[in-house]
């Protein structure tokens, strides 16, 4: 397969032929190898616009989803941003071809270390990833100019919000696995102040430790393969 061809091909049919005109957006995921971040199994569909099967019973976002979400935290290409969720580490690339700094927090270790290796053998010198629980952020980085979380969570963390600078974006799915979850965005106005957008409606995997959900309601989820 021509994965470069296949690449292109899948940005300008799904992501771009979806909606997404950000040209940051759209420049990195023309430019990420997703192959590089799926099981060998999967790796001829790995340019298809659907989820697919990692290690620990996890999974790789849809692209579409990748790059929604990405276009909403409105990045301009110089901010210090933080993932909840590193998954395969394929979003954090996605970031980091994009911004200065991307610190990327992985509740799994096994997920966390398998990331970290793909991530340093594509050379990505501006991410930083580490094993913890996300639902609190990262405070050893913080402030950040935005934060991604791709994980539902009941609520949106109050550590989450703490840790954004003024004016800095949060973009959460919020809401019970059992429903339709709802993408939303929030915006830092000042010290107390928040707004908040709901932007759609999505499912993900949940959101788990201290200010998401606990391991017994994580067993009760079902397995929603975004």
């Amino acid at each position: 397969m021509d994965y470069s061809k296949a690449r292109h091909r899948m940005v300008d049919q799904h992501i771009s032929g979806r909606g997404i005109s950000d040209p940051l957006v759209l420049a990195a995921m023309k430019k990420v190898e997703r192959d590089k971040f799926v099981p060998a199994l999967f790796r001829d569909q790995a340019y298809s616009d659907r989820p697919l099967p990692i290690e620990c019973q996890q999974t790789i976002s849809q692209p579409y989803m990748v790059a929604l979400m990405t276009e909403a935290l409105r990045l301009k290409g110089d901010e210090h941003v933080l993932e909840v969720g590193t998954g395969s580490g394929y979003a954090a690339a996605v970031l980091a071809e994009i911004v200065d700094k991307v610190i990327t927090i992985e509740y799994i270790e096994q997920l966390a270390d398998h990331a970290r290796s793909v991530l340093e053998e594509l050379k990505y010198d501006n991410i930083t990833v580490v094993t913890g629980d996300g639902s609190k952020g990262c405070a050893e980085f913080a402030p950040y100019d935005a934060i991604v979380v791709t994980a539902g969570g009941p609520e949106v963390p109050q550590s989450l919000r703490n840790q954004l600078k003024i004016g800095g974006r949060l973009v959460i799915p919020v809401g019970r696995a059992e429903t339709i979850q709802m993408l939303v965005r929030v915006t830092r106005l000042g010290p107390e102040k928040f707004s908040e957008e709901n932007l759609c409606g999505v499912r993900f995997v949940p959101l788990v430790g201290e200010e998401g959900w606990n391991h017994s309601q994580h067993e009760n989820w079902s397995d929603p393969h975004l």
